[in-house]
């Protein structure tokens, strides 16, 4: 596959958000607005959002979206785990573009390739990317929100604490001095009742909330919480703080039950944004 000349077209387009790109825009628009807050003089570095169907979490996601209201960024980078395809470490997409009905997002191909020389378990393949849904639903909050930015789409294959911890220090060194925003994607605990399911998140957000990355990979490799992405959590957290972040913010959170009403066996979604405080603040 060729490094200059591919584009990964969407995959759950027409599926999991619409396909339609008027609709789409509207849909965006609408969730992001109703999460509006007056600005922070805190800058925000990283967010922490779900990927599942616009209906059941597009809203916690537009919620922390909508905290980069009036921000920009060169370069958007987003870790996600990988549902389909079986492989180990790290792979980011080696073409051009991803293609969502808003238009291309196009890589940060400078940004790739320094990662890849800088990492022994960041390799560019189309493992984890070709019907992955996990990196493609973050795409449209992020091109209605910043507009122009470009993308460093990466998907772990394994998550093992060596793997997350080399990759979050490698994001933290690599990615110094750039305008870079990190978003990891995730979704919570899958299909408990929902009593068992807000007890299992209560210990992801209470980790996320401290900013201790360290302790969140304790309990997910000790089964006190579960997270499909729990890996680029880690990952992404690490590599925020040794960015300058101080602090993290749990935006919203809920379950697939408080859409439908289905609480018998329901997956956990929350948002996060992680701040630099102004020093005057």
């Amino acid at each position: 596959m060729s490094r200059t000349q591919t584009t990964r077209p969407c995959a759950v387009c027409g599926t999991f958000y619409p396909e339609d790109p008027g609709t789409l825009r509207e849909e965006v628009q609408a969730m992001i607005h109703k999460g509006l807050v007056p600005e922070t003089p805190a800058t925000p570095l990283g967010v922490i959002a779900p990927h599942a169907g616009y209906m059941y979490s597009g809203p916690t996601a537009a919620a922390a979206y909508a905290r980069l209201a009036g921000r920009r960024f060169e370069t958007v980078l987003v870790a996600s785990p990988s549902h389909r395809d079986a492989f180990a470490d790290v792979s980011v997409y080696p073409g051009a573009a991803y293609e969502t009905p808003l238009g291309p997002v196009f890589l940060d191909t400078e940004l790739r390739e320094a990662l890849i020389a800088e990492s022994s378990v960041v390799t560019a393949s189309p493992l984890g990317h070709r019907s992955e849904h996990a990196i493609e639903v973050q795409l449209p909050f992020l091109q209605v929100i910043l507009g122009d930015f470009k993308l460093v789409p990466l998907v772990l294959g394994s998550q093992t604490r060596e793997v997350c911890l080399e990759l979050g220090e490698l994001l933290g060194r690599v990615c110094a001095g750039r305008q870079i925003l990190l978003v990891a994607s995730t979704d919570l605990s899958h299909y408990f009742p929902a009593d068992a399911a807000d007890a299992l998140d209560g210990v992801a957000r209470d980790d996320i909330s401290r900013f201790d990355e360290d302790r969140l990979m304790d309990d997910l490799d000790q089964g006190r919480t579960e997270a499909c992405g729990g890996g680029p959590m880690v990952a992404v957290m690490k590599g925020l703080r040794l960015l300058g972040a101080t602090r993290m913010e749990i935006v919203q959170h809920c379950t697939s039950g408080d859409i439908t009403g289905d609480r018998r066996s329901v997956v956990g979604y929350c948002s996060a944004v992680a701040w630099e405080d102004s020093p005057d603040a």
